[in-house]
Formats: structure tokens, C-alpha cells, sequence
């Protein structure tokens, strides 16, 4: 279970205690200096507390060094555990760290977030890192509240939600905030009371599979007042038209993602990703359509590739979705729409347009340019 503050994750642990019971609670936390402290209860008493210090105090370590032993000594006793992680550790960090570790010996039941639906989108438009608004003891740790919250909202197939007695909820708040995690995660189960647990199956493959940079997952229904908009552009985008008309584009939306075909980099999958106030740029590789040994009239693996394979240009194409309170459906078209090469531009080929994203083609690994 992950979150961004032990308040949420001590609320929604003993929900989850309660619905399971005999069941380990271990909470682990990180401090400054690397100090690790954990802990673990069952049925609401405490029967361990050990303090360890690690000589790189991040929080993969802390999964890797501390994590991962616990859990697997806990097993051999035939435990069923929940697992508090540390506040922004991601939750794909653990799972990963414990099958590699475990393997067959661990089985990863549900994969779940705790969060205040009330506080959800401040901290996605927080501007501040995790270390700067104090969820973190890590200072070189330059992820925002908001980069941690959608990649749990992604990754997991669980929200539990808390409402720690800090300060008053805000009832409209807070239903704003439910109808919102309902809009970015409409593959999650959401559970609005600590009476009504509904946990999730987690799925490895398929969480992986919504984490892909450039990949496009949308609800089938919008949650009012929030609606998700996909627009998909079939040539390659101006690069100098595109970067003026991003700004727009990602005005006031809480979430941008998809994948670009820009005239600039032609052979390159380039995702973009906009979570609150930043927007960032990444070279993925080639499209699966550039690949040597692919057919080209055939499909790589992935739905994405499957879906919006075009007979001419395979995978190669813009596929854009924006969600938001205030998104015009009409606007994003128009602005994308006008960003799309003319015959004309088509016909001269890709040398002659400038890289404004600085997103060299010719990379082997990941580049990302952030706005």
C-alpha cells in the first residue's frame, strides 16, 4: 500500500486489517540520515520495532535492503501481510523488488493507494518536489505530489480513501476529489468508506502496460465534472507549430499523456506527459513500424500499437488525451489539427524542420525535455 502521508496510510492499513483478520501490519518508514524505522502490528498490538541505518538513506534502498528481507522472513512463517510503504515510495518499485527478490514465493494480492480525496488536486497541482512540500526525507528526490499520485493512480488497481482527522473535510472538496481519481483511474476500485472495502486484482501485465510513456488509457464514462478528451492527428506535427500550440493545449488540464509523431524526429516515439503545472517530453525509440525484423503489415506486442495501426504509416501517428474540468473538446482539435504537416510539407521531407524540443533522433536511450 502506498501513499503520501502516514496519516492516510495508518487509516486505510487498519481498514484493511480489519476486513483480514490475523493478518501482519508492517509499516517501514524512512528518516533523515537513512534512519529506517519498522514496525509490526497484529490485531492492533504491536509485536515488532527495529531501527536500522543505511548508508544511501533513498527509498529504493530502503525497499531493497529492508523491504524485501522483512517480507520474505514474515512469509516463511505463513503470514499474510499488509504492507505500509514508506509515503512516496511507488508501489511498481515494491512489486517489482519483491518478485525479483521472492519470486514464486510472494503472491501480491492487490496493490492499493491510500490518499484524501479532498487534498487530490492540489497535490497534483503542486508545483513544489515531495522533498520541498515534506513528503519525503530525500532532497534530491524531484518528483512532484502530483508525478507520484498519477503513477500510483496508474499503476495500482485499489484506491482506498482517508480523510485523517488533520482538519475539517471539505464535502464538496472531497466529492470533486472522488469523481476526479474515478476519472484518471477508471480501472481501480475505489472504496469511499473505511465500512466497505472492495480491493482490487493486481495484474502485473496490465499495470505495467498503463505505465508505458506514451500509452493512452480513458474511462468509458467521464466522471463529472471531469471529462477526458482523445484527439489523434494521422501525420507528423510541426515542431515549431506544436510547441506553440502544447502550452495551450495543456492549459488547465490536470492530466495530459499520449505519444507524437513530430516532423523533427520522425522515427521516434515521442511521449508527452503534463501532470498539473509540468510538461515533459520523451524520446521513447523507434516506432514499432521502423523496427528491423517487425513486418511492418503486422503489429508489435502492446494494445496501443494494435488499436491505431494505420496501413500506411503503422503505429506512427499522434494520439493525444487531455482531462480536465474545462477542456474544449473543439479547441484541442483545432489547435492540433493546425499543427499537422500540409501536402506541401509532407512533400520536402524532414531534414528541413528545426528540433525545438532538443529530442535528438538519433538517441539510443531515453530523452526528456521538460516544460
Amino acid at each position: 500500500m502506498s501513499s503520501l502521508d502516514v496519516f492516510c496510510r495508518q487509516q486505510v492499513c487498519a481498514a484493511l486489517a480489519a476486513e483480514s483478520p490475523g493478518a501482519l501490519v508492517v509499516f517501514h518508514d524512512l528518516l533523515e540520515d537513512g534512519l529506517v524505522i519498522r514496525r509490526v502490528f497484529r490485531e492492533g498490538r504491536r509485536v515488532e520495532r527495529e531501527e536500522s541505518t543505511l548508508e544511501h538513506g533513498c527509498l529504493s534502498c530502503t525497499v531493497r535492503l529492508d523491504v524485501v528481507p522483512t517480507v520474505s522472513r514474515l512469509l516463511a512463517r505463513g503470514s499474510r501481510i499488509i504492507l505500509g510503504l514508506p509515503p512516496a515510495v511507488a508501489s511498481a518499485t515494491a512489486v517489482h523488488a519483491l518478485l525479483r527478490g521472492l519470486g514464486a514465493a510472494v503472491t501480491i494480492d492487490s496493490v492499493v493507494l491510500a490518499c484524501a480525496p479532498d487534498a487530490v488536486e492540489d497535490q497534483i497541482w503542486d508545483r513544489h518536489t515531495l522533498f520541498e512540500s515534506g513528503f519525503t526525507p530525500v532532497p534530491d528526490d524531484d518528483r512532484t505530489p502530483g508525478e507520484f499520485l498519477m503513477g500510483e493512480l496508474s499503476f495500482n488497481d485499489t484506491v482506498l480513501l482517508a480523510d485523517p482527522a488533520l482538519v475539517p473535510v471539505d464535502p464538496a472538496a472531497r466529492t470533486r476529489g472522488v469523481q476526479l481519481i474515478k476519472e484518471i483511474a477508471p480501472h481501480g476500485a475505489v472504496t469511499e468508506s473505511a465500512g466497505d472495502v472492495r480491493a482490487g486484482r493486481h495484474n502485473l501485465a496490465e499495470a505495467t502496460a498503463r505505465t508505458v510513456p506514451g500509452s493512452v488509457r480513458v474511462p468509458a464514462e467521464s466522471s463529472s465534472p471531469f471529462i477526458t478528451v482523445v484527439q489523434r492527428i494521422v501525420r507528423p506535427l510541426h515542431p515549431e507549430r506544436f510547441r506553440h500550440a502544447l502550452a495551450a493545449i495543456a492549459e488547465g488540464s490536470c492530466w495530459l499523456r499520449g505519444r507524437l509523431w513530430v516532423a523533427s524526429a520522425p522515427g521516434c516515439r515521442i511521449a508527452v506527459q503534463g501532470i498539473g503545472p509540468r510538461v515533459w517530453l520523451e524520446n521513447t525509440g523507434p516506432w514499432q513500424a521502423g523496427r528491423k525484423g517487425l513486418p511492418f503489415m503486422s503489429p508489435g506486442p502492446g494494445p496501443d500499437a494494435v488499436l491505431d495501426w494505420h496501413p500506411e504509416f503503422g503505429d506512427r501517428g499522434t494520439v493525444l488525451a487531455v482531462t480536465g474540468d474545462d477542456v474544449d473538446a473543439a479547441e484541442i482539435a483545432s489547435l492540433l489539427t493546425a499543427c499537422e504537416l500540409t501536402e506541401a510539407e509532407m512533400a520536402t521531407g524532414t531534414d528541413s524542420f528545426p528540433d525545438p524540443f532538443d529530442l535528438n533522433e538519433a538517441t539510443e536511450t531515453p530523452q526528456r525535455s521538460t516544460s
